[in-house]
């Protein structure tokens, strides 16, 4: 594996991390990790993929994991930030590193509403999209208790990070987001309550751009998640009507996370549907 640094506009650094496949021609897997979980989590996850032909690259979310500075009250970045600037640095990065390479980009949980805003923006410079255990927050997405007790939450940790000047996750450990700017986390509130992605500073109308997107999309949902039920893979995906939708289910009751470390079905699901792209 080999680091590389990058430095953003605001002063962050963040690290991306490539793994080298045995074909410099083969696909690279960029993944985008889900709210609060380190790149390095998937190190093991990446280097499966390597051994079935392809090459990784992960990097950390703004101020998650080895990402600095920590998200503070100066932290003003957001689900567009994100993908109007970090992914494309990373993309950078990957494109450097593995020229000749296709890249497809795999999401996991809220890497992946990330990843399709991504997406909407490059249009056709992506071979492909991955969903693992990713799907929309809204509310009405989630069975029984469980709706309006994301409505009331997701709008309690918007209001407390407005506040507070940032999400305290590592204080207040709800849903394990960790520690996290508060645009992050009034976006990802204003998507919980209306189910549309509309965030803050959008230079572009994402859900328009999203609805024409054509590309291949892989969703795979995983038995035990109750952070991605069916109900909330169903609304992400009903905003691509137009691409080529694939989907596949983990039956091993792995969990919304449980899957990076310990299934090698997934691995081979993916590796499948990127061999027939």
């Amino acid at each position: 594996m080999e680091t590389v640094p990058i430095q953003l506009p605001d002063g962050t650094t963040t690290l991306v991390r490539a793994f080298e496949g045995p074909d410099d021609a083969a696909p690279v897997v960029v993944v985008a990790p889900g709210l609060g979980i380190p790149a390095g989590y998937y190190d093991r996850f990446a280097e499966r993929l390597v051994d079935h032909g392809f090459s990784v690259v992960t990097a950390d979310l703004r101020g998650q994991g080895d990402s600095r500075p920590r998200p503070s009250a100066a932290s003003t970045y957001g689900y567009h930030e994100l993908v109007s600037v970090d992914f494309p640095a990373v993309f950078e990065v990957a494109r450097e590193r593995f020229p000749a390479a296709t890249p497809f980009l795999l999401g996991h949980s809220m890497g992946g509403q990330l990843g399709i805003m991504y997406a909407a923006r490059v249009r056709g410079r992506l071979g492909g999209l991955i969903l693992v255990a990713s799907g929309s927050p809204y509310h009405r997405g989630f069975p029984g208790v469980r709706s309006p007790g994301l409505l009331v939450g997701s709008a309690a940790m918007s209001l407390t990070a407005s506040v507070a000047g940032f999400w305290p996750g590592d204080r207040v450990d709800v849903g394990g987001f960790g520690r996290q700017a508060k645009t992050l986390i009034a976006d990802w509130a204003r998507f919980a309550r209306t189910g549309r992605i509309a965030p803050s500073g959008a230079d572009i109308d994402y859900e328009e751009r999203i609805s024409r997107l054509t590309l291949p999309v892989l969703s795979i949902t995983v038995e035990g998640d109750d952070m991605a039920p069916e109900g909330s893979v169903r609304a992400l995906l009903s905003k691509l009507p137009n691409a080529d939708v694939t989907r596949w289910h983990e039956p091993a009751p792995l969990g919304h996370n449980g899957w990076i470390r310990g299934s090698e079905a997934v691995v081979d699901r993916v590796t499948e549907w990127l061999r027939d792209r």
